[in-house]
Order: structure tokens, then C-alpha cells, then sequence
């Protein structure tokens, strides 16, 4: 089987003048002139980017092959999008207005939504905002609490001036992880865990003002916020819930299984498995 090539970034600028990298890449024999394909809006998770989740995990060749065009996007901070250092560039509205722009930029008015951990809780405040344009969507390891809880920002700072490791586990976990990623730019990174918090318990997915778009909830099986991904979808009245065998939060995204019963969802079945 031929290996995915990585799409090409094309750049769209943001209400504030960010640059935010997107991809979009088309089903075989569409050539762009008045294309019919369904859409799918991929968004990927923390410290990610749309050719990582997405491009080599095997999702764009699946969704492609199923006739849907994807529209990817580089969250600012990530990818080839513009990485600042200051928290104030940072929040969920921000976050969510990138989508809207980048909707607006490709004349999309209608689109199907996969999401992946930052990803998946952005897409739900897209979801509630905009059920005009996002019809349903696919929220993968999604808490209901608030992200990136135990990540000590102020630790992580002192590491990256000092060099010093962080006596936190799960602080020198994140750091490990997001250095590993080439292009990643760990300040950017810390600065937008600093940025989402300023929004507080408000911008937490609220079970009591879920989306009333169809929403297909995955998180894996051996992931520690399966409980809270299974409550909001029982609280969500158009929610189904599918549980990744075998998966932790991090190798969740290139499990077959989630694969398949996303694909099927988005193409408006129930998912499989």
C-alpha cells in the first residue's frame, strides 16, 4: 500500500492576524469545480497536528476512500499555524473562531466535525455554536472536566529556562511529549495551557447545555476519562457513545475500531462495532 504523503498547509489569517495552517484534501476524481463530497472538519488533539493525528494515522485515506473531502486544520500554537508565547493569544472562543474562519474561507457551510482530545473539546463549543454548519460530529477522548488538569505550567516553565527536570511525573511527561514532536514550539504550547484556563469551569463541557447536533463520543477503553466521556454522552440527547478497545488516551487515535465507527457516523450511519 503507498504511504500518505503529507498535504500541502494553505494559509487562512484569523480574526486577530494569526496565521492558522489548514490541508484539504479531496476523495479520488474530485477535481475542486462545484465539488459535492460531504466534508469532514479534522481537528486534532494537544500538542499534535493535522499530518500527525490525522495524514499518518490513516484517517485521510480512510475518509477519502469513503468520498469525503477533508478539511484539516493546524490549531494556532501547533503544525504550521503561527505559534505566540503569550497566553492573552489563547482561549476556546479563539479556538472555535479559527473554525468559523476557516469554514467561511472555504465556503463550507455544512460539515461533519472529528475532534481528538483539545480537539474534541473545542468541537464541542463549536457544535453548540454553530449547529447551523456543523451537522454532527465526532468528539474523541473528551473529559467533563477541565483539560490538562495536572500539567503544572509554572514547573514548566522553570524546566525550559533552567534545563532542570520537573519533579512533577506528569509535568515531565507533557514536556517529554510535546519536545518529541518536530516543529512544536513547548512555550507556545504552555502559554495556550495558560490561555484555556483563564476561561475557568465556564468553558468545561457543561452536561446541562450539550449539543443538540448528533455526537458520536469514543474514548478508550483503558483511558482514565472514559466515566466522564460515557456521562456526557448519555447527556447529550443526540449522543451515542463507542468505547476503543484496548486504547489509552494517547494511542487511541490510531486504532482501526475508531477509525471505522467514525467514518460510518459521519457518513450519517450508526457506528460500527
Amino acid at each position: 500500500m503507498p504511504e500518505q504523503t503529507d498535504p500541502t498547509p494553505k494559509i487562512v489569517m484569523s480574526e486577530d492576524r494569526r496565521r492558522i495552517a489548514t490541508y484539504d484534501v479531496r476523495p479520488a476524481g474530485d477535481d475542486g469545480a462545484e465539488s459535492e463530497a460531504p466534508v469532514v472538519l479534522a481537528v486534532h488533539g494537544f500538542a499534535s497536528s493535522f499530518t500527525a493525528n490525522f495524514v499518518r494515522t490513516g484517517w485521510v485515506r480512510d475518509l477519502t476512500r469513503a468520498g469525503v473531502r477533508v478539511i484539516g486544520v493546524d490549531q494556532r500554537g501547533h503544525g504550521a499555524s503561527d505559534k505566540p508565547r503569550e497566553r492573552d493569544a489563547y482561549s476556546l472562543d479563539l479556538l472555535v473562531e479559527d473554525l468559523r474562519v476557516v469554514l467561511d474561507t472555504y465556503l463550507v457551510m455544512d460539515a461533519a466535525y472529528v475532534g481528538y482530545s483539545l480537539g474534541a473539546r473545542v468541537g464541542w463549543r463549536a457544535a453548540l455554536e454553530m449547529p447551523d454548519r456543523i451537522r454532527r460530529a465526532v468528539l474523541g477522548g473528551i473529559p467533563d472536566g477541565a483539560p490538562l488538569t495536572r500539567f503544572r505550567t509554572e514547573e514548566a516553565r522553570h524546566a525550559l529556562a533552567t534545563g532542570e527536570a520537573p519533579s512533577d511525573r506528569v509535568t515531565a511527561g507533557y514536556l517529554t511529549m510535546a519536545s518529541a514532536v518536530p516543529g512544536n514550539d513547548v512555550l507556545s504550547l504552555v502559554a495556550l495551557v495558560e490561555g484555556l484556563r483563564r476561561g475557568g469551569p465556564d468553558d468545561d463541557p457543561d452536561p446541562h447545555d450539550p449539543p443538540q447536533v448528533p455526537v458520536l463520543f469514543c474514548t478508550g477503553s483503558e483511558d482514565g476519562i472514559l466515566a466522564g466521556s460515557q456521562r456526557l454522552a448519555a447527556a447529550t440527547p443526540g449522543g451515542r457513545f463507542f468505547e476503543i478497545p484496548g486504547r489509552n488516551h494517547f494511542n487511541a487515535p490510531v486504532s482501526r475500531h475508531f477509525r471505522d465507527a467514525a467514518v460510518e457516523f459521519v457518513l450519517g450511519g450508526p457506528p460500527k462495532g
